[in-house]
């Protein structure tokens, strides 16, 4: 087993470390929250990268793109197919006001004749004018029915592009969750010191959701708005070149607006997702210690501590938002301007003959459609923006630096006996304040090593070295005379079994959180292991026995049924090394002693580390280890050190007169 192991001292030094991977982040987590971020956005890398969680799906995504265009290039002919049906009509009303059996160019030269000459230039532009008959109603009803189809089609490619982004999406945001799960089981002890935990849930919870919701709602908008664009202005440039000209003049103005708006926008949004993971820091820690929190009347303190960065959320929310929305009014403003101009010069074009009714129609149609997908693309800025906000964050966790690699192709440790050897090692939290220095020691097989000392002198240290949880600065710790940066973390922290004073249980049965470090354990073990650590002796209590199940907090047992269903499960993994932190402190003095004796079983044939701060617990220890600063200042037998009169002596006198006054 390899539970966690943290007490005083690391959290002093992770305190003073900061966050792993930025040294510039002094104090402690509650001390960071609310610092300001220390870079600003860098938003075209990160967004490049979000795109590149695609990658794998690149044929899906050309494929997409293949379907978007092919619907773009069908709806941009629409609007040309509806102006000829107009120009039909139209041409249709001048028809019919013609005498039949003139001809098209008598009839113009007559207007002329009269000083009608805008009249005579509109019917000399027309097309398919029959004089006496009328709109021709079977040739309309013939182009509508074609630009139904096109557009229907359009649609439907349209459709399909959007479901194969969602899936792709949907993809790529399975696989960042994977790759966050397997960055943070790489990541070292140290990175989780320094981390709120609800800073570090927020990131992985809120900031990928946020991540799947912007990238749904905006990837297949984007591409579809992206090639509208090209696509729109390639027929503006077809039907009316000068029209054309006049309406590029107002892209620059829309670049100009959503870029400057979007700058603004982005550094509320990234304060934004910053105080929601505060928020949700508060939130964890403040329910977690409920009871103590009421206990000790700071109630009123935690909430107005939570009212203070509730309402840095509030104003970040809302400077984000309401920045980011004032580019749908402003692109409407720019569009409603690109309109005006081409109808003006559309209409006067029209007068003169140059263009036909139906190709103005058409070029307002395509205007429309050109400034559509800008002001779409304006009005998803702002999930845009919160998106790669949230990439950045998520970005932070999957660029930390990582823990050493296990060596490849290391030998088995076979049968391991559990000889202990520290030789000359040192080891400090920030290279400027040493903790451990120069250390020898060797625990053979079978040996009961009791590690004593004040809060913060190193006794946990000592064996988060063991467990490789920290990597010791200089000199080598050897299992059974192997080093143990030559084998895997697995393999050696599967030697090795935990009893922690803070005990830890997950949502399951008593039977399976027994089982937990030895899943193929059978049910006969199980029992034995339950029946030697006295477990046994309270299930039969519960309605549904060993099949009772436990909240994640173990809430419907006591806090010392917890610590037996602990040691039960350090009993069943049948380590070599056993490591127990103050195991019984959380049992009363009757099950101490019942516990005490299960104890001694479980450390038959095994190397013991036992870290006590109840010295009368650890009188049988084959050696006690009193550590001051990281040092070892002592270590003999119980009764030695008594005898000496040295540190021990005066730690277990303290003891002493503590329990009599």
């Amino acid at each position: 087993m390899s539970d966690r192991i943290l007490t005083e001292e690391e959290k002093a030094a992770a305190q003073r470390r900061g966050p792993a991977g930025g040294a510039q982040r002094g104090g402690p987590p509650h001390m960071r929250m609310g610092q300001p971020t220390e870079k600003s956005a860098n938003f075209g890398p990160s967004a490049r990268r979000l795109l590149g969680l695609m990658a794998p799906d690149k044929v899906l995504v050309w494929v997409s793109l293949a379907f978007a265009l092919v619907s773009v290039a069908l709806s941009a002919v629409g609007p040309k197919i509806l102006g000829r049906a107009t120009d039909l009509i139209f041409s249709g009303l001048f028809s019919k006001q013609i005498p039949e059996g003139l001809t098209q160019e008598q009839a113009v030269a007559g207007l002329r004749a009269r000083g009608e000459d805008r009249l005579a230039d509109m019917l000399a532009a027309m097309e398919h004018v029959r004089p006496g008959q009328g709109v021709d109603f079977p040739a309309v009803r013939d182009v509508l029915l074609l630009a139904l189809g096109l557009y229907a089609v359009a649609s439907l490619l349209q459709l399909v592009q959007s479901r194969i982004i969602v899936r792709v999406v949907n993809e790529a945001v399975y696989r960042l969750r994977r790759d966050v799960e397997s960055k943070l089981g790489r990541l070292p002890l140290s990175y989780f010191d320094s981390q709120p935990r609800g800073e570090l849930l927020s990131r992985v919870t809120n900031d990928i959701d946020n991540i799947a919701q912007s990238l749904q709602q905006t990837l297949s908008q984007l591409l579809t708005s992206a090639l509208t664009v090209i696509a729109m202005l390639a027929m503006m440039f077809w039907v009316s070149p000068v029209l054309a000209i006049i309406a590029l003049v107002t892209i620059p103005i829309s670049i100009g607006v959503t870029a400057a708006i979007g700058k603004r926008s982005q550094v509320h949004f990234i304060e934004q997702w910053k105080s929601t993971g505060e928020v949700n820091s508060i939130v964890e820690e403040t329910f977690t210690g409920h009871g103590l929190v009421k206990l000790f009347g700071r109630a009123d303190e935690v909430g107005a501590r939570f009212d203070e960065v509730n309402e840095k959320l509030r104003s970040a929310s809302f400077g984000a938002q309401f920045i980011s929305g004032l580019i749908m009014p402003m692109m409407m403003f720019v569009g409603n301007l690109n309109y005006v101009l081409t109808a003006v010069v559309g209409g006067l074009r029209v007068a003169s003959g140059s263009m036909s009714v139906g190709d103005v129609q058409a070029f307002i149609q395509y205007s429309r459609q050109f400034t559509q997908p800008l002001t779409q693309v304006a009005s998803m800025a702002n999930l845009m923006q919160s998106g790669v906000a949230s990439a950045e964050r998520v970005f932070e966790v999957l660029d930390e630096p990582e823990q050493s690699p296990d060596p490849r192709g290391a030998a088995a440790l076979e049968q391991p006996h559990g000889r202990v050897a520290f030789e000359d090692v040192s080891f400090s939290y920030t290279p400027d304040k040493p903790l451990i220095e120069h250390l020898d020691l060797v625990v053979e097989p079978g040996q009961t090593v009791a590690i004593v000392g004040p809060t913060g002198a190193g006794k946990t240290t000592l064996v988060n070295l063991i467990m490789r949880f920290y990597e010791v600065d200089a000199g080598m710790i050897s299992l059974d005379g192997r080093d143990i940066t030559s084998l895997t973390r697995d393999e050696l922290r599967g030697a090795i079994g935990m009893v922690l004073q803070d005990t830890w249980l997950f949502g399951g049965t008593i039977r399976e959180n027994i089982a937990y470090g030895r899943p193929e354990a059978s049910e006969a073990e199980i029992l034995e292991a339950a029946r030697a650590t006295y477990v046994d002796r309270f299930v039969h209590s519960l309605p549904d026995g060993y099949d009772t199940v436990l909240d994640s907090e173990g809430g419907n047992i006591s806090a010392g049924e917890k610590q037996l269903v602990t040691i039960a499960r350090a009993f069943l993994s049948d380590p070599a090394l056993l490591i127990l932190d103050e195991a019984t402190s959380s049992v009363d003095t009757r099950t101490e002693v019942l516990v005490q004796h299960a104890m001694a079983a479980l450390r038959a044939d095994r190397t013991s580390f036992v870290i006590a701060h109840r010295l009368s617990t650890i009188r049988d220890a084959d050696l006690i280890l009193v550590m001051e600063d990281g040092r070892i200042v002592e270590q003999g037998s119980h009764a030695d050190l008594l005898a000496a009169g040295g540190a021990f002596a005066q730690l277990y006198a303290a003891q002493f007169r503590s329990a009599i006054d």
